[in-house]
């Protein structure tokens, strides 16, 4: 978010203080509409701000659902974005009074389906003002806007976890939208939170732990390995995204 004076504030769920440290790029143009778009209607997802980890893990289902997508979610990955700071810049969003959308959130999650023989992957984030779902070019072009500039220090962390298995073992009992005198830091969502399978109450921490140490270094098969069979999935870089998408297809 925006003052006046053009300071970004980080939109945390724990915190919020302000930053400088992010240059602004050159003007975008408007967001490519999506050839074919998905007819489904977006407001009948199920939208609470601050808690996008849930959003994404019901979208997922929803589009299991209602044909969107391969009904065990096996098309569908669930991506988080974080750092060590805490502090990642993203464009094109709600959230942001800016007239570039320009947010600092401590973390998002978004959701890539990965679509085999098309020309394009899709990203579904139900917090973008671009088109949902949005081409995986056009989401990180203008959504994520690589950095190049040796000044920006928020470069972004990827964990990518495939759906079935974070449907599985996501659990979150929202503890993390508390403060100290335990009052919320923002509305819960009206249903109950979600547990995993194997009854774990709570497990976010290990989706939003990035050390950047831990970024995948081996080779592509044991990356394609990693993310349909760890629990959290494999943490890649800022660079490798587009990349590992595109391998998936081989």
């Amino acid at each position: 978010m925006a003052d006046g004076d053009g300071l970004l504030e980080i939109q945390g769920r724990k915190r919020t203080t302000q930053a400088a440290s992010v240059s602004l790029p050159a003007p975008i143009p408007s967001p490519s509409m999506v050839p074919g778009a998905s007819s489904l209607d977006i407001f009948s997802f199920t939208h609470t701000p601050n808690y996008c980890e849930e959003n994404v893990y019901l979208l997922c289902k929803k589009l299991c659902g209602v044909g969107a997508a391969d009904p065990m979610g096996a098309d569908l990955f669930v991506v988080f974005i974080s750092n060590e700071e805490k502090m990642v810049p993203l464009w094109h969003q709600k959230a942001s009074i800016r007239n570039d959308g320009l947010v600092l959130w401590d973390y998002h999650v978004i959701c890539i389906q990965s679509r085999r023989g098309k020309l394009f992957d899709l990203v579904w984030d139900l917090d973008s003002s671009l088109p949902i779902p949005s081409p995986i070019n056009v989401y990180f072009s203008e959504a994520i806007q690589p950095m190049y500039s040796p000044n920006l220090v928020n470069s972004r962390l990827f964990r990518v976890v495939h759906a079935p298995v974070f449907l599985r073992c996501f659990a979150s009992d929202r503890s993390h939208m508390k403060d100290d005198l335990g009052n919320w830091l923002a509305l819960p969502p009206k249903y109950e939170p979600i547990t995993s399978e194997d009854g774990t109450k709570n497990n976010l921490d290990k989706y939003i732990h990035m050390p950047a140490a831990d970024v995948w270094a081996a080779n592509i098969q044991d990356l394609v390995h990693g993310v349909f069979s760890n629990e959290c999935g494999v943490l890649v870089g800022e660079t490798m995204l587009e990349w590992f998408f595109s391998q998936i297809h081989q």
